[in-house]
């Protein structure tokens, strides 16, 4: 446990729908504006919750909208990440192993030969092409058994978030074994003799075709992607007239294990290692481990995790701590449930909801006054502060301003109307405070159907508008109290 202080998704959408380019936006400095009046010039509907807490007496500076319960987002991540560090230890490594279950004569292994996932977030194809590879290497050509993939040391999700569209990378699905994300390249190209589509376990060395995912081209013009699972085969249904020209994106896997299976099998026959069909197995492995890849220390996935908002490494990480604590979480809300018990006694934070660990899932709720000062107690250790992305604030032109006096590294938070930043500020004088600013207009929210959650109308400058009362707030408090 920390020795805290007693003190207070690349998957880009067809071409025809990509997002237009952002336009720099205008900071405006509201002076020292009391906050509801900053609050109301933002013109976010909704609720806001704001807090700062000095780091050095773990003081509560200042807060408003204090018995706000808002959607933290993606701030939850820093939640997950020091949930973590207590329980795995910085430099825990996950591991995924290829064993056999049999004896291995002349070529011949006389048995099952078995992919076994550790819950590496980040095992890609060169990963797995290593693995392949050092199998090959101990002198297996043929396999009299079965080739299996093992998913058990996580619980199997369907996908993180089931509210989110069914095509987006950032929400596929949850299991012991994850490859690239848990995503397949989608790819189509207008030649000489019509539109071609593909579907690939893309690498920067190796692009294994995948034949386990199917894409059907169909004539209407929207939704643009449909999904349904059909003899094993996991099938999209894509608008044709919405691919346009040339393009591609990722889109998110449902059958893992399948997968990886599949992925598994064609990299092996690159080496001459030539292997069954891949098939699930929920029977913990036993036998001789003839390969194994380790991922990279906890700290740097974690660090990766919050710069770049991975929501699957932040749930198999999340997962993986619960397991450690030797607790059986059956889905995301479970081991949630275990993160709100270890952040009320390790950071005092006693009314956060988790729904999952990584924030996609709007029901989770968070107090800004209770996350200021759980992560002022939690810099006694300064486990999270050196891992969190430093927040270049900007400029009355709205560019970016790298002198900026104020330092800061926090975690940011979107989802469709709903903003949150949170992390620590140094002030000027070298004052240093922790803080969160949380918004939503969950009415409006609320109102979206399913389809409309990848662009909702509005939406853009709402956050735009959110992220402007966020430095409007870090200003105020740089200018209030510093020296």
């Amino acid at each position: 446990m920390f020795g805290f202080a007693a003190t207070a998704g690349v998957a880009e959408a067809p071409k025809s729908s990509l997002r237009p380019k952002l336009r720099p936006i205008s900071v405006k400095i509201q002076g020292d504006v009391p906050i509801p009046a900053a609050i109301e010039q933002a013109k976010l509907g909704g609720k806001t919750g704001v807090a700062v807490v000095d780091l050095a007496s773990g003081k509560l500076l200042e807060s408003h909208g204090g018995k706000e319960k808002l959607p933290p987002a993606s701030v939850a991540k820093s939640i997950t990440a020091l949930y973590a560090l207590d329980t795995l230890g910085a430099d825990f490594r996950f591991q995924t192993r290829v064993v056999a279950n049999g004896s291995i004569e002349n070529g011949t292994l006389d048995g099952d030969l078995i992919l076994v996932g550790g819950g590496d977030p980040t095992l890609d194809t060169d990963d797995l092409n290593a693995l392949a590879k050092a199998t090959a290497a101990r002198g297996i050509k043929k396999v009299t058994g079965r080739l299996l993939v093992y998913g058990g040391a996580l619980p199997s999700v369907e996908s993180i978030d089931g509210g989110q569209p069914v095509h987006v990378g950032y929400s596929p699905a949850i299991s012991g074994i994850c490859l690239n994300f848990n995503r397949v390249f989608f790819e189509w190209r207008n030649g000489s003799e019509g539109l071609s589509v593909t579907l690939d376990a893309r690498s920067e060395r190796v692009r294994p075709p995948v034949k386990s995912v199917k894409v059907v081209l169909d004539p209407r013009a929207a939704p643009i992607y449909e999904y349904r699972k059909r003899g094993g085969i996991e099938e999209w249904s894509v608008s044709r007239p919405a691919l346009g020209g040339n393009g591609g994106r990722w889109l998110p896997v449902r059958q893992p294990e399948v997968y990886a299976g599949e992925v598994f099998r064609w990299l092996a026959a690159q080496h001459g290692l030539y292997l069954p069909t891949a098939k699930k197995t929920s029977s913990r492995p036993k036998g001789t481990v003839l390969a194994q890849h380790q991922s990279a220390p906890l700290s740097v996935m974690l660090q990766r995790m919050l710069k770049f908002s991975t929501n699957l490494t932040a749930e198999t990480i999340g997962l993986t701590a619960t397991s450690k604590r030797g607790v059986f979480a059956a889905n995301l809300r479970a081991s949630g449930r275990e993160m709100e018990k270890w952040a009320r006694k390790s950071l005092g934070i006693k009314s956060s909801k988790f729904v999952d660990h990584s924030g996609l899932g709007d029901a989770s709720r968070m107090l800004a006054g209770e996350t200021a000062l759980g992560l002022a107690r939690a810099a006694s250790s300064d486990r999270l502060r050196p891992l969190l992305k430093e927040i270049i604030l900007k400029d009355a032109k709205g560019k970016p301003d790298k002198a900026h006096p104020i330092k800061v590294h926090a975690k940011t938070g979107t989802l469709n109307f709903v903003s949150g930043l949170a992390g620590y500020m140094q002030a000027s004088d070298g004052r240093v405070m922790a803080f969160a600013v949380f918004s939503a207009n969950e009415g409006v929210r609320r109102k979206l159907s399913r389809a409309q959650r990848e662009r909702p109308e509005g939406a853009r400058g709402w956050n735009r508008r959110a992220r402007q009362l966020q430095q409007v707030m870090i200003e105020r408090w740089g200018r209030i109290y510093s020296g």
